[in-house]
Order: structure tokens, then C-alpha cells, then sequence
């Protein structure tokens, strides 16, 4: 369910684009809208809504959603301001390189991976096996920040937003599918007692 909650920008970003170009009549005058203007300003819109409601639910914004949040306005704004779509094409390896540069950084600087931080207290692993972990995330945000670039400028404008929607979520599936095996395999049982407390 989350995962869904944090594509959902994603997700309207398509349909927009799908279903939202076209002739638009504003005070008198004509314009034609393309329709990835018209998705950047609905995902702009939606990833606000989106961390609106996560601060109003539970008082706070989780990291991830506040970092898109601002490559979104940053660059989705330059889209618009400069009616350039190269800068909303930046955003997904923009946002997979700071989480990569992130989780490393956090693997070399401090005694825990983030990914530790983050599910420490719902599974217990050897550290060498937080590492790995914690060192398959770095590579996979590295992958798919590179792989968003390569779609982006060697593919026509509708097979990016097809691979921005399909492609990174497909991977992203499958890779969280692939850690969870992994998990099951190293997980330590955690005492009963700390489990009902």
C-alpha cells in the first residue's frame, strides 16, 4: 500500500500526459497545451496534496517525500518556466542519486546503514548482512537512475513516460521482492518477549 501511495504522483503524472494535452481557452485566447506541461503541473500539484495529507495524518513528512517534493518543484518548475521537458526527464536520477549518495553515506560515516535505521526494530540481521543490503539499494538507485537517462534521451517522449510509470515501478517490484527473499533466508528470530512488547 505504501508503495502505491509514494508512485501515486507518478501514476496521475501519466494520466495527465495520456489524457491532458491538447487545445486549452483561457481569457479569449487559444492555447495548444502539450501534454507533458500539462502532467508536470499535475504532479506538481499531487506530490504537494501527497505530502499535505502525509503531515496532516501523522504530523510528519517522511524524508523521501520531502526530497521529491523539492526536485519536483525545482525541476517540474523549470519545465513549465522554460517550457523545456529535459528537466522534468532529470527528476527520477535525481531523486534515485540522492538516495544512493545518501545510503552511502551513511554506510561510511556513521555505525549503522540507513537501511538498518529504517528496519531494525521489525527484523534483526547479522551486520554484514545490513551491508549488503544496504550496498544492493546504493547500486539499484544508481541502475535506475541511469537507466531513466538512458530512456529518457534515446526514446521518444512517450516511451519515457511509459518506462517513468512501468518501467522504474516494474523494477522497483522486483527488487523489493528480491531483498524479502534475501531477508527470509538471514533473518534472525527475534526473542518472543521483545516481539510482544
Amino acid at each position: 500500500m505504501k508503495l502505491l501511495f509514494d508512485f501515486l504522483p507518478i501514476a496521475l503524472f501519466f494520466i495527465a500526459y495520456k489524457f491532458g494535452g491538447g487545445i486549452y481557452h483561457w481569457n479569449g485566447q487559444e492555447y495548444d497545451v502539450a501534454g507533458i506541461y500539462v502532467a508536470t503541473a499535475v504532479m506538481i500539484v499531487a506530490s504537494l496534496l501527497q505530502v499535505s495529507f502525509s503531515w496532516l495524518r501523522h504530523r510528519k513528512v517522511e524524508k523521501s517525500h520531502q526530497i521529491t517534493l523539492a526536485l519536483v518543484l525545482v525541476l517540474g518548475g523549470a519545465t513549465l518556466w522554460l517550457q523545456d521537458p529535459n528537466f522534468i526527464k532529470w527528476k527520477p536520477t535525481a531523486v534515485n542519486w540522492l538516495f544512493a549518495a545518501a545510503f552511502a553515506g551513511a554506510q561510511l560515516f556513521t555505525d549503522k546503514s540507513l537501511l538498518e535505521r529504517m528496519m531494525a526494530e521489525h527484523i534483526q540481521l547479522p551486520t554484514e548482512i545490513w551491508t549488503r543490503l544496504n550496498i544492493a539499494w546504493i547500486l539499484f538507485f544508481i541502475f535506475s537512475g541511469v537507466a531513466n537517462l538512458y530512456v529518457a534521451f534515446n526514446f521518444d517522449e512517450a516511451t519515457w513516460v511509459n518506462f517513468k510509470l512501468f518501467g522504474l515501478l516494474g523494477m522497483t517490484i522486483v527488487f523489493i521482492i528480491a531483498q524479502s527473499i534475501y531477508l527470509a533466508k538471514h533473518a534472525i528470530e527475534l526473542p518472543q518477549a521483545s516481539k510482544d512488547s
